[in-house]
């Protein structure tokens, strides 16, 4: 008998259902947006209730448009915006909007404790900053009336996005969060693997009030969807987004890694059992715990990757299309050396610069079009080759390829350019919900429907072998070095 599972994707720009049969195939996605609320110091919030109003209106849309019986539906997995961050009450209603990862309004909590950074990095893996969660939810106890009074009483819950739509869909039974959302929280301690008092204290956060860490492929209760289904379904898998693209990519083993090119890059690199604390401006975090066992990652995250193009596209309008930057990049002179470095907000990793400004550099007169566009896309191979680089020195693991996801992945040109810069074979799965598939597969395994092996062995990828001799590549990226450091101001 056919069987079907959901995988609910809710993400910064919106939420995804998708829907997969037995063999794991995608059979049908529904999507919704939400508003970016947005106020006059720059601070990003989401309305949780529009989120889970659309939670519900995508998964009924994707049982409509797949046309299936929605009684053969056998489970769901969850991924989601991570170190996005929100406080309830036990009535399952929020106290205040979501406060979104890209928001920095926890910035003057976290200058407060700096003392205390060096503890936090080595306990929870992340250098303090307001882009984790901890800052979020200080700010909210803090700001919002009434919520330091409920938080004390315990009438509070607060977490990740995971864990309200957990939550939620349960009818408050659940309150769980996994391995994954938990690290990114920057109160989690991922030696110990529980949250740390000590942190929580410092950001006088209760600890008491968080949710409980569950494996990512762990029940987490039962849902009907409002009413939707004739018979309530497992929860049985849940993970950050990033995460989630890991699992979906088949990143199961020690040195595996891969890059989600978005507005900007999330690189991880699965590096087993055991956390590894890097001195290269990388993260450590947990890639998941599954069955009982956890799995580490270390992560670099770049600000501007996929948003070159949009750049180059909405803003300077040198292209149509992101399709037209493949052709142009083709056309450009092989002899032009024009290099771009696009810190418009600072650089991120492996340099964390934040005053760094932007810099086009090596034109000549015949540097044109062409050869500007060409410079874009070159630059975001150059930055996830700088941190694949760090990934092979801290790790002490050589990386044998690159397994890689996202809009920027159709341009043909920018993925062998990758793989020339990078010296390793690039692969372009042909599916592209990452994230959304890592947390229904996490799902249909926990559940015993999908065998792990198979599922993974069945993923069509599309290779890019290196082809550039060395000696170019080697005065390439020297040259995208040197533009750095000029960026850098050394």
């Amino acid at each position: 008998m056919e069987r079907y599972i959901l995988g609910i994707d809710q993400s910064t720009q919106g939420t995804k259902a998708l829907l997969f049969d037995r063999q794991g195939a995608l059979i049908a996605r529904a999507d919704l947006s939400h508003r970016q609320i947005i106020d006059n110091n720059g601070w990003v919030e989401h309305d949780p209730e529009e989120i889970y109003r659309n939670t519900i209106q995508t998964v009924k849309n994707v049982v409509e448009k797949a046309g299936i019986d929605k009684n053969l539906i056998a489970g769901a997995g969850i991924s989601n915006q991570r170190e996005t961050a929100l406080a309830w009450k036990k009535d399952g209603r929020p106290v205040y909007n979501a406060v979104v990862w890209q928001c920095a309004r926890g910035e003057e909590i976290c200058s407060r404790i700096t003392d205390s950074a060096g503890m936090i990095r080595e306990r929870t893996g992340l250098k303090l900053s307001p882009y984790f969660s901890a800052a979020k939810i200080a700010w909210i106890l803090e700001n919002v009336e009434g919520a330091r009074e409920r938080a004390e009483k315990g009438d509070l819950c607060y977490g990740t996005m995971d864990s309200f739509l957990v939550y939620r869909l349960t009818g408050g039974r659940s309150f769980l969060t996994d391995y994954s959302n938990a690290s990114r929280t920057q109160l989690f301690n991922i030696k110990t693997l529980a949250w740390d008092e000590e942190i929580c204290r410092v950001f006088k956060i209760p600890a008491e009030n968080l949710p409980r860490v569950s494996d990512s492929n762990g029940y987490y209760g039962e849902t009907d969807f409002e009413g939707f289904l004739d018979k309530p379904v497992s929860i049985h898998g849940v993970l950050g987004d990033s995460h989630g693209a890991l699992f979906g990519q088949g990143c199961l083993e020690e040195g595996m890694v891969k890059a989600t090119y978005g507005t900007g890059s999330s690189v991880m690199m699965n590096v087993g059992k055991t956390p590894v604390f890097g001195s290269h401006g990388l993260v450590s975090s947990l890639a998941w715990g599954m069955d009982g066992q956890v799995n580490y990652v270390l992560e670099g995250n770049i600000n501007y990757t996929g948003a070159v193009i949009s750049w180059m596209q909405k803003d300077l309008q040198m292209v149509a299309s992101a399709a037209e930057t493949e052709r142009l990049a083709r056309e450009a002179a092989p002899e032009d050396r024009t290099y771009f470095v696009p810190a418009f907000t600072g650089l991120g990793a492996p340099y964390w610069d934040s005053s760094a400004t932007g810099i086009l550099c090596g034109i000549t007169r015949t540097t044109g079009k062409a050869e500007m566009v060409r410079a874009g896309l070159d630059c975001i191979a150059y930055q996830i080759t700088d941190i694949l680089k760090a990934m092979e020195e801290d790790a002490g693991i050589p990386i044998r390829e690159l397994r890689v996801d996202g809009g920027p992945t159709k341009n043909a040109y920018l993925m062998q350019f990758q793989s020339d810069m990078a010296g390793i074979p690039v692969q372009v799965p042909e599916a592209e919900e990452l994230s959304g598939i890592g947390a229904a597969y996490a799902a249909g395994i926990g559940l015993g429907i999908y065998k792990k092996e198979e599922l993974f062995a069945k993923m069509k990828r599309t290779s890019f072998e290196p082809q550039m001799e060395k000696s170019l590549v080697d005065k390439k990226y020297s040259g995208w070095k040197k533009a750095v450091e000029m960026v850098l101001g050394k």
